[in-house]
């Protein structure tokens, strides 16, 4: 059944590092304080341990311990629930993105940019594949932070109706976080929305969030203060797609791309 409507919560927060059960215990106190109904509820990248390159200390498989507690609260408020994690998997571990639904059916998509400023690239196995998730009748494409600097990875080529990037975005490069999720939301005539952490990491990286979303001419539909664990709620309509698209049919004249990973 399509909604004409989504209602998507960003929680923006501190990550405690390399503690999945701690964070783990610190999440379910802000979603279980969501009272609203909600469609999505975004987390941060690397929601359980903040943005390690010690996987073997944190990873788990796609059956372990934390999809198991996002399944549960997705079916228990009947909503759905994303965020990236360490996945151990085929002996790699990989910075993946699952999309929980409210059935407990769980989409995945693991990072194709991994940032090699850090050394990721040397540590997780970059993705191949993006994925369009289907629910309740809106096109999602789920990315992962440094995704968001590669604009051709992002083109909607697929008539997405959301993009939405989960992030560990440092303080000092947050001007870029700021103006290329508004142009991926301009570009691609979509919503755009990045959930980022705040807070200081184990290796003195500090991240202010600037989480927020913006609509398909870039005007920004948030109030997140920077350096705050906030929740925000935000309702995405269809209407507002179809109305611009309709009239400026921009993605008419989009170039195609071949993508080879």
């Amino acid at each position: 059944m399509e909604h004409q409507e989504l209602k998507v919560a960003l929680i923006q927060t501190n990550l405690v590092w390399e503690h999945p059960e701690e964070n783990r215990a610190q999440l379910t106190q802000k979603i279980n304080a969501i009272t609203e109904i909600v469609d999505l509820i975004v987390l941060p990248e690397m929601f359980t341990s903040g943005f390690t390159m010690n996987p073997k200390v944190v990873a788990e498989p796609m059956n372990g311990t934390t999809v198991t507690w996002l399944q549960d609260l997705a079916k228990g408020k009947n909503t759905a629930i994303t965020g990236s994690l360490v996945i151990s998997e085929n002996g790699n571990y990989y910075n993946r993105s699952v999309f929980v639904l409210p059935s407990g059916e769980v989409e995945t998509y693991d990072k194709k940019h991994t940032f090699t400023l850090a050394g990721e690239h040397e540590i997780y196995t970059a993705g191949t594949e993006k994925n369009n998730i289907q629910y309740k009748g809106w096109k999602i494409c789920p990315l992962i932070c440094y995704d968001l600097r590669f604009p051709v990875w992002a083109r909607n080529v697929d008539n997405y109706d959301l993009l939405l990037y989960v992030a560990n975005w440092p303080k000092p490069r947050v001007n870029a976080w700021d103006a290329l999720l508004k142009a991926r939301a301009i570009e691609n005539m979509s919503y755009c929305i990045g959930v980022n952490r705040v807070g200081l990491d184990a290796n003195s990286h500090e991240y202010c969030g600037h989480s927020a979303a913006y609509d398909v001419l870039g005007e920004k539909l948030t109030n997140i203060a920077p350096n705050t664990e906030a929740t925000e709620i935000v309702t995405l309509t269809k209407e507002h797609i179809t109305a611009y698209r309709n009239k400026l049919k921009f993605l008419d004249d989009k170039d195609t791309f071949t993508l080879h990973s």
